[in-house]
Formats: structure tokens, sequence, C-alpha cells
């Protein structure tokens, strides 16, 4: 696969091959399966997106009593129609809470790119996916355009919070979530990767600290976070605005960001939430 988002649109606008269909192809060529298989198998992933999404139980609680039925208080929220942000935009609040919530009920996510940033792709795809009636088959290839973002991000710098912090999980997931976006609203593959750079810019140093070191707090609305920002990453990246930062130097920096982080803050929960008087007696209370 590739290691830079500027040689994937290089490739395209070379080759006049859409974003989707490369990594298709690439994806086939490194894992020795068709392209056939390759698609094949993300249609499971995408079924098993949409159906967590559409499953969510608002009586479950983790067992640490942390979180749970969050995504219900929205969902009232909502219908009520008087949200600040708008119908489509409060879908995507709750369908990250939601799916946030179920990975801590231990019930099935798709990892995207990891367990903890698992709400982000959902969010932004699911709403996206009902408004606008897009087929299955289209849903698959943005999923493909995610997966190219991602595999790049993992190459050049990191996808695990414990290495590069939360910036490393909820910035990149932000990023493939953009940039499937973009490819569904019938972006260009650059407009693509500008969105992708957008969504990792706006979470640079955000940091790993997990009260009581569970995937709870503040993890689940962190997911929201990074839905709200793939949006409005995908959004300014559609009007035309560019960035100044090239993406894959934006990916290069967040590296170094996470290479500078203290353990304190990478998922060690010795910093940050974890540590405030709160988070201290939350731990003591789950033990």
């Amino acid at each position: 696969m590739y290691d830079s988002l500027e040689e994937i649109v290089s490739v395209c606008e070379y080759e006049n091959i859409a974003f989707p269909d490369l990594i298709i192809r690439e994806d086939a060529s490194d894992t020795g399966i068709t392209e056939d298989e390759g698609i094949a198998k993300m249609h499971v992933m995408w079924k098993a997106m949409l159906e967590g999404a559409r499953t969510y139980d608002p009586a479950l609680k983790s067992r640490s009593g942390l979180v749970g039925g969050d995504g219900l208080k929205m969902q009232e929220y909502r219908v009520k129609g008087e949200t600040i942000c708008g119908d489509y935009m409060a879908r995507v609040i709750q369908a990250a809470i939601e799916t946030s919530e179920s990975n801590a009920c231990m019930k099935r996510i798709v990892a995207a790119p990891t367990a903890g940033s698992c709400g982000v792709l959902p969010a932004v795809l699911v709403p996206f996916y009902d408004e606008y009636k897009v087929s299955d088959d289209e849903m698959v290839r943005a999923l493909f355009v995610a997966a190219g973002v991602g595999e790049v991000v993992a190459k050049r710098a990191s996808i695990s919070g414990a290495e590069g912090g939360c910036q490393a999980e909820m910035g990149t997931a932000a990023a493939m979530g953009a940039a499937a976006l973009v490819y569904l609203k019938g972006g260009t593959p650059n407009q693509m990767i500008i969105a992708a750079g957008i969504a990792i810019k706006n979470m640079l140093g955000l940091v790993c600290d997990p009260v009581a070191g569970l995937v709870e707090v503040p993890c689940v609305k962190r997911n929201v976070i990074g839905a709200v920002n793939a949006c409005s990453a995908a959004d300014m990246a559609l009007a035309g605005i560019v960035v100044r930062i090239p993406p894959d130097q934006i990916i290069d920096a967040m590296k170094d960001v996470g290479d500078s982080l203290n353990s304190r803050f990478k998922e060690t929960a010795r910093g940050g939430l974890a540590i405030t008087p709160e988070g201290i007696k939350l731990k003591e209370l789950i033990k």
C-alpha cells in the first residue's frame, strides 16, 4: 500500500483512476486476494458497522457504570427539533455516542482504525447513508477511501493511543471519515486528502488520558468530537478551502507531537483527566 497521500492523488490523476479503485487494486496486490474478494470482505465490514449502529441498546451499562444510555438522551433531545447544530449533525453526534457506548458494553463494533475510535466512521457514514439513500456498494467504496487514508497514517505516524496519544486514534478516524465524506459528495482525490489533513491538524496534541484506564471517559465524547471534526473538515475541503501545510507533512507533524508526548498522556491513565480528583475517585470506586 502507499505511504503518501499525495502519491495516491498523483497516481489517481496520472492513471485517471478513482481513489477507491486504486486502493482496491493495491489491497488485492498486497493481500494476494482478488479485487472481488477484497470488496466482499469490505461489505462484511460495512454490514457489521451498519448493524452495530442499528442495534444500540440504551439499557446497557458498562461494567464500570461510567457509560451507557447517553445515546438515548441524545436521540430524545434530537427529536424535539431544538438542537443548535440541526438534525443531521445531531444524528452524527447520536451515532458516535451509541457506537462508542456499545464498544464499552462489549457489543460488536468495527475498529476503524481502533476500538477506542470506533464511533467516528459509523457516525459520519450511517446518517449519510440514511439521508441520501446511497447504495451499499457506494458506501463500501467510501470505506476503501477511508482505509487508504488510515493505511498512510499508520505507516507515517501511528494509529495507537499508547504510542501517539488520542490524536493518533481520533485524529486518524476523523481523517478517514472526512475523506470518505468528500468521496461520497463527489469531491476530487485532492479534496479528499485535504479534508484528511484538516481533520488531523485540528486534533494535533490530543492526549490519551482514560479515567481508570478504561476506554469510556473521555473516549465516548471524544468520538463525538472526532465525528463532528470530520464533517466540518469535509465541508471545508468541498468548499475549496485548502491547507497551507501539505497533508503528508501534517501526518508527519502528528508523529513528531506523538513522539514528544510524555508517557503520562499515552493511555497510561497517569495524566490529564485520569488524575483529576474526580478521576482518581472514580478509579477507586470501580476497583
